[in-house]
């Protein structure tokens, strides 16, 4: 799991970059401003999740089921969250209606609040 996790990491940072530059470039001469900040918004998120994962990779011995679960848990949630807005945000562009995705986003986001909470767990339980 620590090598999944370190290479989800590293792969959402290279992304992120990625969907910025494209978003900053390409994007922006086809986009409404409130879908851009939408398209930022899902990058943003994704390589904060980017760094968690990096981090936790490096901190986490993944030899519990709950330490497993963080990792999961935001791997999961930022491919729920950055995607699904990657896709409403584009919908328009690419002529479909994805407004199905509207309610995956906030499913991503609460995956990714519970890793968060997890870890607050994992450190008050091992004071690190």
């Amino acid at each position: 799991m620590k090598t999944i996790t370190l290479i989800f990491g590293a792969a959402y940072g290279m992304l992120s970059v990625i969907l910025g530059a494209f978003g900053a470039h390409a994007l922006k001469k086809i986009l409404s401003v409130e879908r851009l900040e939408s398209f930022e918004t899902g990058v943003r998120y994704q390589m904060y999740a980017a760094f968690f994962l990096l981090i936790v990779g490096y901190i986490l011995k993944f030899d519990t089921s709950s330490q497993k679960w963080i990792s999961i848990f935001m791997i999961a949630g930022t491919m729920l969250f950055s995607f699904s807005i990657y896709f409403l945000s584009l919908q328009d562009y690419l002529g479909a209606n994805l407004k199905f995705l509207g309610p995956i986003t906030p499913l991503g986001g609460l995956f990714m609040i519970l890793s968060w909470g997890m870890l607050i767990l994992y450190f008050a339980k091992n004071r690190i």
